[in-house]
């Protein structure tokens, strides 16, 4: 029991695991690097591993709001910090880098700067902490407010600046690893200062000048932030040269399109290995396809290009990279939102695909048809008193009465003849204020026609009226056709064929003739009934 109660004590003196965070410090907490002490302010960040307070070198006075230095605290256990330290106080001292400018002719260097560190003890845990300068904002916001993307002119002076911090990283025998928006800061005080930060991940890949072996891991693969990570880094190799600018090959990609094409498989490292391989296999085409409006992505793939060409511990040629960036680089930042690419419609594209409209093909003329000057043309619509003809009806009539072939035809609604939408239609007329179908040339002319003979009382096999009913003949057809158009538009009763045939006035010219042949009966009845009369009368007188 014993043993397991040492056990027991072992497990809780143990320090705290790498990935929690610290226990925050309290504000006014004074930290000594060795040289310099530094007063802690509040509390402005935080990280995977540390937190980040404003710092002071009055420790006398409360920390200022405005002050340009930062502490980072970690646990004394912790890697990231203990890391980054390193690469600082070995790559990044102020002197050298001060020579390097000169040496390269620039006038700004993003890289920040180191101003101590050591360790501290509260509460009995143990503490290492920075010292640096006070950056501002990162990168990561500014998209984010900008809807994921950057101006294309913003994204390539951005890569410039970059490459020129990776050369002077790689020339002090380290590589970053870890470049995305998050990592990449402005100047608390100058926007147009861009730094790249956080070198947690940094890694010394040519110690006393001796490059690693190309050696596959895979333990270590897939190591860094699954969006950007290089293909090295994937394969388990350690972070090189060309597997920097091939991150920052995909954070320009990203900033400039706005998204990746493997953004939907950021769950599986392995799928997202090979959609990389896939677009670094097909450059610079598969680069080329991911363009935006106003934002063309050649720049981008022809520098991804280059560093294909490069092996794993080949020296790149730096200032060719910053040429291939080049493009209309100029002026100063501009972190504005970028204009959003064009949105094409499915409609749109049917369109294009089937171009403009073409035109309706028209009958095609036969040698059976007459010239288009001898044909009845239709009654407009203006001398129509009932509904509007169809275009079937309309060629009817207007084709000569020889030629036609009348068919009984089921009545016709509205609905079915009702012509193109939104065309402006008469009001249907009670049925019996309708004086019939208009009367085409053809019929008006009927005196010049077959119909003569109708006309001049010719009937002898025509059928008279029984009862009150027709019997239906040929134009008596036609006339039920017309009758039972109208009777589709009469929305107020239906009637049978037998009250419709009562109340409809039949209008044809060959039963015009009824009334005359008629007429001319009942006269030779009046003079024969006259002449009968009066010879009776005669009698009756001289019998008397």
């Amino acid at each position: 029991m014993s043993r397991r109660g040492g056990w027991q004590s072992t497990v809780n003196m143990a320090p705290p695991k790498k990935s929690t965070l610290p226990k925050p410090l309290p504000e006014g907490f004074i930290l000594t690097d060795g040289k310099k002490k530094w007063r802690l302010g509040k509390q402005i960040g935080q990280g995977g591993f540390g937190l980040i307070y404003l710092a002071s070198e009055n420790i006398y006075q409360p920390t200022p709001e405005d002050t340009q230095f930062v502490i980072k605290v970690e646990y004394k256990e912790n890697g990231p910090l203990f890391s980054e330290l390193k690469f600082y106080q070995r790559a990044a001292k102020p002197e050298s880098m001060g020579k390097w400018k000169t040496e390269k002719k620039l006038e700004f260097l993003g890289i920040p700067t180191y101003w101590g560190s050591g360790l501290a003890e509260y509460s009995g845990l143990s503490y290492r902490f920075m010292v640096m300068d006070r950056l501002g904002t990162d990168l990561q916001k500014i998209c984010e407010a900008n809807g994921g993307r950057l101006k294309k002119t913003t994204v390539l002076q951005l890569g410039q600046r970059l490459v020129d911090v990776l050369e002077y990283i790689h020339e002090n025998e380290y590589v970053h690893a870890d470049i995305k928006a998050a990592n990449v800061m402005l100047s608390y005080r100058d926007s147009e200062e861009v730094y790249l930060a956080d070198y947690g991940l940094s890694y010394r890949y040519c110690p006393g000048g001796a490059h690693k072996e190309y050696k596959e891991n895979p333990k270590k693969g897939h190591n860094g932030t699954i969006e950007y990570t290089s293909l090295d880094a994937h394969k388990g190799l350690s972070p090189s040269r060309r597997g920097d600018l091939q991150i920052l090959g995909f954070c320009l990609l990203h900033w400039l399109c706005g998204s990746l094409p493997w953004d939907n498989v950021l769950k599986d490292p392995a799928l997202v290995q090979q959609v990389k391989a896939r677009l670094m296999d097909d450059l610079p085409d598969s680069v080329q396809r991911l363009s935006v409006r106003e934002a063309s992505t050649d720049e981008v793939a022809a520098f991804l290009l280059q560093v294909k060409t490069l092996d794993y511990q080949d020296k790149p040629d730096y200032q060719h990279l910053k040429k291939l960036l080049a493009g209309s680089v100029g002026g100063q930042l501009d972190f504005s939102v970028p204009e959003r690419p064009a949105v094409k419609t499915s409609n749109t594209r049917e369109k294009k695909a089937r171009g403009p409209p073409r035109a309706k093909p028209g009958p095609a003329k036969g040698d059976h048809e007459e010239p288009e000057r001898s044909k009845s043309k239709p009654v407009t619509t203006h001398f129509i008193r009932g509904p509007p003809p169809t275009e079937s009806q309309q060629k009817e009539e207007a084709s000569p009465p020889a030629r036609r072939t009348l068919r009984p035809r089921r009545p016709c609604t509205y609905a079915e003849d009702s012509g193109e939408e939104g065309e402006v239609r008469p009001k249907p007329i009670h049925l019996d204020h309708v004086r019939g179908p208009p009367r085409t040339r053809t019929q008006w002319s009927g005196r010049k026609t077959n119909d003569l003979a109708v006309m001049s009382g010719q009937q002898g096999n025509q059928p008279q009226h029984q009862r009150g009913k027709h019997t239906r003949t040929q134009s008596d057809k036609k006339m039920q056709t017309h009758t039972d158009y109208r009777e589709g538009w009469d929305e107020r009763g239906r009637r049978s064929d037998q009250e419709l045939w009562k109340h409809s006035v039949h209008t044809d010219p060959r039963q015009d003739a009824a009334p005359t042949q008629r007429h001319s009966h009942m006269s030779w009845f009046f003079w024969v009934g006259l002449f009968l009369l009066l010879s009776v009368v005669l009698q009756f007188v001289k019998a008397q």
